[in-house]
């Protein structure tokens, strides 16, 4: 008998409808022992998640205005789910004390915990499994920083006296007890964490899609899915902007050589797409998948034998660390190297690094190109495949794209390339009819 951990997201337990759904999925297969869930999301459109609301009694609270009416919507929204499941998990009780530590000046990261913990409770109750808090056992350090090992072996103590339960994601604690949060979506991470605890045969993330699609079904009609493939290129395509599941998810299973599996919860029945360690690449296949992102910009620095000067890179990345500025790629020539950093993270301050550049570096020239998109086409089949590039070339020609830059990984799964925004749907269906329609 194998044993799989199952993480939920917002949308699969957003009122009583989903959680029916989400625990006819647990009580289907018995190995489902260990059950992860993230706040109540949207129930429709224009709806608000849990978490938005949560944070935004405490936003209220320290702008001293009353936060009282938003605190109640939350309540209630979690009275009628209580009511609709025919629990009684003493929610009231609970209400009276996240009341009390609100007005006590209660931290955001707690606030915003408990949807976490306040629907794990009720599910908990729901499927009769135990409830286990991951305060105390999801550890960080006194500077917020993930203690892997040691959580790992709190949890895996604490779950051996359970058969089955029921986990909030999201947050864990630091030494000295207060809740500390990982990043938004960190549920998934909370869920690789707990497969790995409990030496879980496969992790199963549970959400509103089947699994990723070989692109964006906003840019491409009815884009295929992706059946299978390797951590490596889930890694390429989620950094590109591929966000069915939290980035950092990936390490926690992947240390423990955990499959991942995405599968829908209002579509049960579809396979999903699973996540491996291995490489399996069919013999038709070239490329997994296609991803991208929009807005940034490049800085192209050109200096004379800039390659015999010594510690050139490092004053430019030096720079760049001064403004809490990541360079997410570096092309380079002889006497050439292009800096590309998004505009979010570059955040109006473009003319102070220009200034900070040229005064440092003394360039013969540069050169500044804005509204630029990224895209890579990612996939392991491509480094034993001849003629990859210039068939992606020549896709983006035919569609009339030019190519702003070029871009490829040591490991030869990806080629990266900078488009316009403007080129950037044209450049994707270019792309995906060359390839996955060829």
């Amino acid at each position: 008998m194998g044993l799989k951990v199952a993480k939920f997201g917002g949308s699969s337990v957003a009122d009583g409808i989903q959680l029916a759904k989400t625990k006819q999925i647990i009580e289907e297969d018995q190995e489902r022992r260990y059950v992860v869930l993230s706040a109540p999301g949207k129930r429709y459109d224009g709806d608000n998640k849990i978490t938005d609301l949560l944070y935004m009694c405490k936003m209220h609270i320290e702008h001293n205005l009353p936060y009282e009416q938003v605190f109640q919507v939350v309540c209630d929204r979690f009275m009628a789910t209580q009511i609709h499941l025919g629990v009684n998990a003493d929610l009231l009780k609970e209400f009276d004390t996240i009341g009390r530590n609100l007005k006590a000046g209660a931290s955001a990261d707690y606030v915003a915990s408990r949807g976490e913990y306040l629907i794990a409770m009720l599910m908990a109750k729901f499927v009769g499994y135990d409830f286990v808090d991951t305060a105390g056992l999801i550890l960080f350090d006194k500077n917020g920083r993930f203690l892997a090992d040691e959580t790992n072996r709190a949890l895996g103590e604490e779950l051996s006296k359970h058969e089955k339960a029921v986990l909030p994601g999201f947050y864990g604690t630091y030494p000295d007890g207060t809740i500390k949060t990982f990043p938004r979506g960190g549920s998934d991470i909370t869920g690789a964490v707990v497969a790995r605890a409990v030496g879980a045969d496969i992790y199963e993330n549970w959400t509103d899609v089947s699994g990723f699609l070989t692109a964006d079904p906003g840019i491409v009609k009815n884009p295929k899915p992706i059946k299978s493939l390797s951590y490596k290129e889930l890694r390429e395509l989620a950094y590109m902007g591929a966000s069915v599941i939290h980035e950092d998810t990936i390490y926690p299973a992947r240390a423990a050589n955990i499959p991942i599996n995405i599968r829908n919860t209002n579509r049960p029945g579809d396979p999903g797409t699973m996540i491996t360690s291995e490489e399996i690449v069919p013999e038709s296949q070239i490329i997994t998948g296609i991803a991208g992102s929009k807005d940034f910009t490049v800085i192209a620095i050109s200096k004379n034998n800039m390659n015999a000067e010594r510690g050139f890179l490092r004053r430019i990345l030096g720079i760049l660390e001064d403004f809490g500025i990541v360079a997410h790629h570096l092309p380079s020539g002889i006497d050439t190297v292009s800096v590309v950093v998004s505009n979010d993270n570059l955040d109006g301050r473009l003319d102070e690094v220009l200034s900070n550049i040229s005064n440092s570096l003394k360039p013969d020239s540069l050169d500044v190109f804005d509204d630029m998109s990224l895209i890579a086409t990612v996939g392991c089949g491509m480094a034993r495949k001849r003629g990859v590039a210039a068939q992606l070339f020549t896709a983006l020609a035919g569609a009339g794209v030019n190519i702003r830059m070029i871009d490829q990984g040591s490991s030869e799964m990806n080629i990266i390339v900078g488009v316009e925004n403007k080129d950037f749907d044209a450049s994707i269906r270019a792309i995906y009819n060359a390839f996955i329609m060829a």
